[in-house]
């Protein structure tokens, strides 16, 4: 599989604070990649680094190319990032939520990846008129996940979507998340505290610590040493 996805000696500041040192990782086409660890250990930020929310330096590339400038610049060269807290636009409607995820496109099918996005969550025609705000958390993040899936990425971010959800949710979610890797060839770096579903769902891992690199190697080599389990992973 060739790189999607590079980063080289990445380090993001917010203001005089320091969150991200040197940080290196790969992400291959067609690979869904975590990132781990505790509170404060910089995986928020390594999303916001790639998707040009925060100050940083060292080298972003996607497929070769320089990813620079802001969350715009990202969005037009194919990354969709969905937002800890999801970034539901509540006084909009279903239907318009997921307009909007298509906004950086020049086509104009925008009606026919509704229909290929409800293949996965039909509800969402059923309820299109529905105002996002009235939706149960669970029922906003497949919206944020949808609206993201419209602008049709080469690299999705997912950053903390088990976050407030009960655990059948997350399981659902994370089981579209697969079948979308599997069935659509979807490249995704997702950032999640809870270790063991995202050790389940993906093929690689790092481990963050303090805002640098403390580990990376397959999830099924990381979620059978109990060593790592323990000291890194909390469980």
């Amino acid at each position: 599989m060739r790189t999607l996805l590079e980063l080289d000696r990445v380090a993001a500041h917010y203001g005089p604070v320091q969150a991200l040192h040197d940080v290196s990782l790969t992400v291959r086409e067609g690979e869904i990649v975590a990132v781990l660890g505790a509170n404060g250990a910089g995986k928020t930020t390594t999303l916001r680094a790639i998707s040009g929310t925060v100050s940083r330096s060292g080298a972003i590339e996607l497929e070769g190319e320089a990813l620079k400038g802001g969350p715009e610049a990202a969005a037009r060269a194919g990354i969709a990032h969905v937002p800890e807290g999801r970034g539901t636009f509540v006084d909009l409607s279903v239907t318009e939520n997921l307009r909007l995820g298509a906004y950086v496109r020049r086509d104009r099918d925008v009606d026919a990846d509704i229909q290929k996005v409800s293949e996965y969550f039909p509800w969402m025609v059923a309820r299109g008129s529905q105002r996002a705000g009235t939706l149960s958390g669970g029922e906003q993040q497949m919206l944020a996940l949808g609206r993201a899936l419209m602008s049709r990425p080469r690299l999705l971010l997912l950053d903390e979507p088990s976050l407030g959800l009960a655990p059948m949710i997350v399981r659902e979610f994370f089981r579209i998340v697969r079948e979308l890797n599997e069935r659509e060839g979807l490249t995704v770096l997702v950032v999640e505290q809870d270790a063991r579903i995202a050790l389940a769902v993906s093929h690689r891992a790092y481990v963050l610590e303090v805002g640098r690199v403390a580990l990376t190697g397959t999830s099924a080599e990381l979620r059978d040493d109990e060593s790592i389990r323990r000291s890194y992973l909390g469980y």
